[in-house]
């Protein structure tokens, strides 16, 4: 008998060990599938007549300094508020010249473009990425040595060759010079026909896109987010895809006839669903979606953020970025 009780008491012991090693690999593999994969700066978040706060995000690879900035609206002001949240622990010009390894221009509007191009002279030997037509505008319009010099390589009067322009072609994946990322980019309708663009950038085997301005499809008579949705729909249903930066800047009262190539909480979400539909039934669920291009005034900032709230029937783990507060996605 007591053998008996000694074998019980054994598989009892083993039983508990095994059954807690099992819950530790569970505990393990969730954390290993939730960690980061990027890191996050918002230099600027707001669409409108904040110059101070314009649209510009800082993205690097967790636990690197090497960031490709999307889109450039505001630079050094950005850089400040970061400094001043501990984020960085350098000069604001360390952070300009060295940890800056390009930039990714979505479009040239100048609430896109002004800090890279007022900040320019300061700035070190780095990369400008864009579509052709969005460069073809930053050349004839800006670095033309009227406007302003032209920093760049190429272009009308004298190139100085502090940049180097490197046009993207659609659809195609290349390396960001200086760090370990890609991208690849697709083409947005912001009023149409004006181009705007969307960038997908992957690390690893993880990805992370983000949207230039851009109306919805029924709005644009287009299909350009429609094809978005489809290339990156397995890459969410694989989830590899970390999060999408995508714009709101007007609520649901604006009319159509004056959306000037913007979403609205409802046609984000009607976009969104048929991200979902493409990608398979409650995918979205708790999946990060960052907010861009709030515009002005505050009361529109905070109706946007009620009615997304009240409309978000997906799940979404939304998120509403500030300036020069680092997250990770």
């Amino acid at each position: 008998m007591k053998f008996a009780f000694l074998k019980i008491d054994i598989m009892s012991h083993f039983g508990r060990f095994l059954l807690c090693f099992i819950l530790i690999s569970l505990n393990a593999f969730s954390q290993k599938e939730q960690k980061s994969s990027f890191q996050v700066v918002p230099l600027g978040i707001k669409g409108g007549i904040d110059e101070k706060n314009l649209s510009a995000y800082l993205l690097a690879p967790t636990d690197t300094k090497d960031f490709i900035c999307l889109d450039a609206g505001t630079v050094n002001a950005g850089i400040e508020k970061a400094i001043q949240n501990k984020v960085f622990k350098v000069s604001t010009s360390e952070v300009l010249r060295k940890y800056i390894k390009g930039y990714l221009i979505s479009h040239a509007h100048l609430d896109h473009v002004s800090g890279l191009i007022i900040n320019s002279p300061a700035d070190s030997s780095k990369t400008v990425y864009a579509t052709q037509k969005c460069m073809e505008m930053m050349e004839n319009h800006y670095f033309n040595d009227q406007t302003w010099a032209n920093f760049g390589d190429k272009g009308p009067g004298f190139p100085l060759k502090k940049y180097h322009f490197q046009t993207l072609n659609l659809g195609e994946e290349i390396p960001l010079s200086h760090t370990s990322m890609t991208v690849k980019a697709f083409p947005l309708s912001h009023v149409n026909p004006f181009e705007s663009t969307a960038f997908l950038v992957k690390n690893g085997d993880t990805y992370a896109l983000y949207l230039g301005d851009t109306g919805p499809d029924a709005v644009e008579k287009s299909d350009k987010l429609n094809a978005l949705w489809t290339a990156v729909a397995p890459l969410v249903k694989n989830k590899q895809l970390k999060g999408i930066f995508i714009e709101v800047s007007f609520p649901n009262e604006q009319p159509d006839q004056f959306l000037f190539g913007h979403l609205t909480p409802n046609y984000l979400m009607k976009e969104l669903h048929v991200l979902e539909d493409l990608a398979g039934k409650g995918t979205l669920n708790n999946f990060k979606v960052i907010i861009t291009h709030l515009k002005p005034p505050a009361k529109n900032i905070i109706k946007i953020k009620e009615q997304l709230k009240t409309q978000n029937d997906l799940g979404l783990n939304i998120i509403y970025p500030e300036q020069g507060k680092k997250f990770e996605l």
